[in-house]
């Protein structure tokens, strides 16, 4: 039975049987490997866990390796261990390969902290968005026009950084824009893809602007390909937009102290002249009081509503009856409530 026995079934059912123990210890090589090698497996997950993990490994295999050479003078020891220290070396510069190449600039990061972060996009995703833009900053000087009203056309889609950016229209002051706003989110949304047009606003740099931009056309076909990013871009557009409408609503009454609501179409129609640049330096004083530094987005269950606006003390206007600032109105095409049903005054557009 015993001459036909296999190694394994010695191994298995006839174990070898250690005569005796050593009874010095291990040098202290081996013992600071296995320590090391024991805080490296309890690293985390992700890129930077990795890197975590597979450096104290490379360093654990590398006192491995010493004491297979000075203590236990094996090469078999020595040999396998150095073949460890490659491995985790070899894995160890893809790591920091793949963590170089999906670094972005410092604007970026920042964008994705405050608009995508919030929402909890997947960084995989927002590559794919930043790609489409050409991750590429681009910058306004003072006083320079990003687009100007009857002639610019409207062939892509930007978001300011930093800055801050006056619209106009036939010299009047209509808002500002503020970083993290999109420039033209009213114009985007009023064409269909397959249409052209032209700005019916001019933008001009206040400050020294920084934006990123997508091309219309490139733009349409990720949004086209996935239909998350299209869902994530109707979120971030709607709510900006909705800002923006929202705010003018504080700059709509009558003489007699009344408030219309904006949304209503039919206010389209009857609005007065814009209002004058004190207005515009009101809106920037306001904004400056409750502005925070990189004001992260809402999630897509919250609303664009602010706390209600003081009333307006009644004051002596002409005989029309509405004088409001609604330049902005007339300006924004009504495509923008293409497809949807008229609002009534106490509803609230969902993003």
């Amino acid at each position: 039975m015993s001459g036909n026995s296999t190694p394994w079934d010695q191994i298995l059912f006839q174990p070898p049987v250690c005569e005796g123990w050593k009874q010095n210890a291990e040098g202290a090589a081996y013992h600071l490997g296995n320590c090391i090698l024991l805080l490296g497996y309890m690293g985390g997950s992700g890129i930077f866990g990795s890197i975590y993990i597979f450096s104290l490994l490379t360093t654990g295999y590398i006192c491995y390796t010493l004491w297979g050479w000075l203590d236990a003078c094996g090469l078999d020891i020595f040999m396998w261990n150095m073949l460890l220290v490659m491995a985790c070396l070899i894995q160890l510069a893809h790591l920091i390969y793949r963590l170089r190449k999906d670094t972005f600039l410092e604007e970026f990061d920042l964008l994705y902290k405050t608009l995508c972060q919030p929402l909890q996009v997947p960084f995989e995703v927002y590559k794919e968005i930043v790609k489409c833009c050409e991750e590429q900053v681009l910058s306004l000087a003072r006083d320079q026009n990003y687009a100007v009203e009857g002639k610019t056309p409207i062939n892509r889609l930007s978001l300011l950084l930093s800055g801050r950016i006056r619209v106009s229209q036939d010299g009047q002051f209509l808002h500002y824009v503020f970083p993290y706003q999109f420039l033209d989110s009213p114009e985007w949304e009023s064409l269909r893809p397959s249409e052209e047009g032209t700005f019916q606003v001019t933008l001009t740099a206040e400050t020294d602007c920084n934006y990123i931009t997508w091309p219309r056309k490139k733009l349409y076909l990720l949004l086209a390909k996935d239909r998350y990013i299209a869902r994530l871009f109707s979120a971030f557009l709607g709510y900006d937009i909705s800002e923006k409408l929202y705010a003018l609503n504080d700059k709509v009454f009558t003489k007699f102290g009344l408030r219309f609501d904006i949304r209503l179409p039919s206010l389209y129609h009857v609005l007065g002249p814009a209002s004058s640049d004190a207005e515009g330096e009101k809106e920037l004083e306001e904004w400056e009081e409750r502005a925070v530094p990189h004001r992260p987005m809402p999630t897509f269950v919250q609303t664009a509503a602010s706390a209600p606006p003081p009333a307006h003390p009644k004051v002596t206007r002409p005989d029309s009856a509405v004088l409001a600032s609604g330049s902005l109105i007339r300006s924004y095409p009504c495509a923008l409530f293409r497809g949807r049903a008229p609002l009534a005054p106490t509803q609230t557009p969902e993003l």
